[in-house]
């Protein structure tokens, strides 16, 4: 088949003892069923792919790519049916009677990867799915999906973010096949310079220890358990620390002996448990952390992660992401992206102005709206995450007399929330509907004899929705921004040449093992894994897929994305 008869979409799915491949032309016609076992499918796919790439539709991502990028295979594009139905579902820009929003059978959490992944398994337990894989259900959400893009308010907004989200179901499948390099030996170090050798048999190792026995000496409380939080707090409220939290925000606000040791001693507790030896032993095996990613885990379309906490990194274990041999870590993090995103999707050229070209809290300053670069930023953070109180809520009207665009949005955000209504980010995603009981709570309030608790709690309600929706749209827009970069990137990655089999990196995986490719990310910050003598032209395509993913989403709105960009040998010195 010459790349003008080939198909336009490839759907997968399961009948009786086969899996059965569906091509679909462009006008969703079928042009072709090919029944495959498991032995035949992935080298199927991967003849089909280099002759004309399709895009691959299947009901989610992990269980059909998993196999493919074990066998060493690449794809380029797939249409992923269980995050674009969470998607469309929700989309305000999608018609009330469209028929996917009743399609609750695809209203699934993603299945659990298989780390391992060989085969793909026809034999599994068909109330274990956790979606529907029949080809016949397949093809009938996919046909649903179609059909809410074509009579929604704005098709293409909607099909650019199902794209981008189908892309990052790739990437992070991706990203786990490939592994962030990392040395375990100098992780090990770490733990130990911090915390002191690891203790035989388990146990608190000295410095936590001494740490622990410092604070129970300010508490004159030999036995205070200081991992419980309520009886932690009436040993501090005895010692006259009238703190309502140990929250290392609150705690260094009172002055007392117990502060200093208790903040260290949770700092080190902290790290013990989330990235200790135990989380060394499992989750780092031949020089790769492999942590589990979940796009779209958050509301906001924000990425979550299930398994080993790649998106809590401490920036102290960063020494131990160090690349192979012969090759570097390309680091970049977007400065300011939210900020850049609000002024782009309110279409406010003042801050557009205020940020282009440099340091956007210095350019609030210089337009004197503030009179520092700290006021601006609090100003900034304020005005997204709906402050009220304190500095951020003294700096916030000084940004509506200068921003009165920005502000504008973010204000009527707030208040379509206050009001139970939804709202949604540039593409498209939509804000969850209130609750039930939010709801109730709102009705009771405006009842003749409704009490002074239940307005109060209903007031409160109503503030606290007000400041996720005004949130919701830039970080749901921001997340959509990062989500284009990191499918512009991946592309350009994979176009880049190959280095000779002598020079690869093989506990990347043979997909990836002679390549540059993405090896982390979270939320605005990218690390790449490439050869040495590639990572200047890495360099260039990072900052080229970030001004490419600007255009894309904003067209020639003046905004900028600038990225603080390193080539190292560590992440530590990134």
């Amino acid at each position: 088949m010459g790349a003008a008869d080939a198909p336009t979409w490839i759907v997968l799915g399961r009948a009786a003892e086969a899996i059965v491949a569906v091509e679909l032309a462009a006008d969703g016609s079928e042009s072709g069923r090919t029944p495959l076992s498991a032995d035949e499918l992935v080298a199927w796919i991967a003849a089909r792919e280099a002759s004309a790439p399709p895009r691959w539709v299947w009901n989610d991502t992990p269980g059909w790519y998993d196999p493919v990028l074990a066998r060493g295979h690449r794809l380029a594009r797939c249409h992923d049916l269980r995050l674009s139905h969470a998607i469309l579902r929700d989309s305000a820009f999608v018609a009330d009677d469209a028929a996917v929003r009743t399609a609750r059978e695809w209203d699934a959490a993603p299945a659990a990867p298989d780390l391992r992944p060989a085969l793909f398994d026809l034999d599994r337990d068909a109330e274990s799915s956790r979606l529907p894989d029949g080809i016949d259900a397949v093809l009938a959400e996919f046909a649903r999906q179609r059909d809410a893009v074509a009579t929604a308010t704005e098709p293409a907004r909607l099909r650019l973010l199902i794209a981008a989200e189908s892309a990052g179901a790739l990437i992070a499948a991706e990203l786990r096949s490939a592994g962030l390099p990392w040395d375990a030996a100098e992780h090990d170090r770490i733990l130990t310079e911090m915390l002191g050798p690891r203790p035989v048999g388990g146990g608190m190792p000295e410095k936590m220890d001494a740490a622990a026995r410092l604070v129970r000496i300010a508490l004159d409380d030999p036995t205070a358990r200081l991992d419980s939080q309520p009886k932690l707090l009436r040993a501090l409220h005895r010692v006259g620390v009238l703190v309502e939290s140990t929250s290392r925000w609150e705690l260094a606000e009172h002055r007392h002996p117990v502060i200093e040791p208790l903040l260290e001693y949770k700092k080190l507790s902290r790290l013990l448990s989330a990235n200790g030896w135990a989380w060394l032993g499992e989750w780092v095996h031949d020089g790769r952390f492999r942590p589990v990613y979940v796009p779209g885990g958050v509301v906001t379309g924000r990425w979550a992660s299930s398994g080993g906490g790649a998106l809590q990194l401490p920036r102290q274990l960063r020494a131990a992401v160090r690349p192979d041999p012969g090759w570097r870590l390309v680091v970049a993090d977007v400065a300011q992206l939210e900020p850049r995103v609000l002024a782009a999707i309110s279409r406010d050229t003042a801050l557009a102005r205020a940020a282009y070209g440099t340091d956007l809290y210095a350019g609030i300053v210089d337009l004197g709206a503030v009179t520092s670069r700290a006021e601006a930023k609090m100003a900034i953070l304020g005005a997204m995450y709906g402050a009220t109180t304190g500095d951020s809520g003294r700096l916030v009207p000084r940004l509506r007399r200068t921003f009165p665009r920005a502000m504008a949005l973010v204000d009527e955000a707030a208040a379509t929330g206050e009001r139970g209504g939804t709202v949604s980010t540039w593409l498209g995603r939509s804000s969850p509907a209130p609750s039930a009981e939010w709801l109730e709570r709102q009705s009771r309030a405006n009842q003749v004899d409704a009490t002074s608790d239940a307005e109060t709690r209903a007031r409160r309600d109503a503030r606290d929705r007000g400041r996720f929706t005004r949130n919701f749209i830039v970080q749901g827009s921001a997340a959509e921004w990062a989500l284009s970069w990191l499918a512009d990137l991946r592309q350009r990655l994979a176009t880049m040449p190959a280095v000779p089999e002598g020079r690869a990196a093989p506990r990347s995986g043979i997909a990836f093992e002679r390549r540059p490719h993405l090896a982390f990310f979270l939320h605005d910050e990218v690390i790449i894994h490439t050869p040495a003598e590639l990572a200047d032209e890495v360099a260039v395509a990072t900052r080229d897929a970030a001004t490419a993913a600007g255009r894309l989403l904003f067209g020639d709105f003046p905004v900028d994305f600038p990225l603080d960009l390193r080539v190292a040998d560590s992440a530590g010195k990134a």
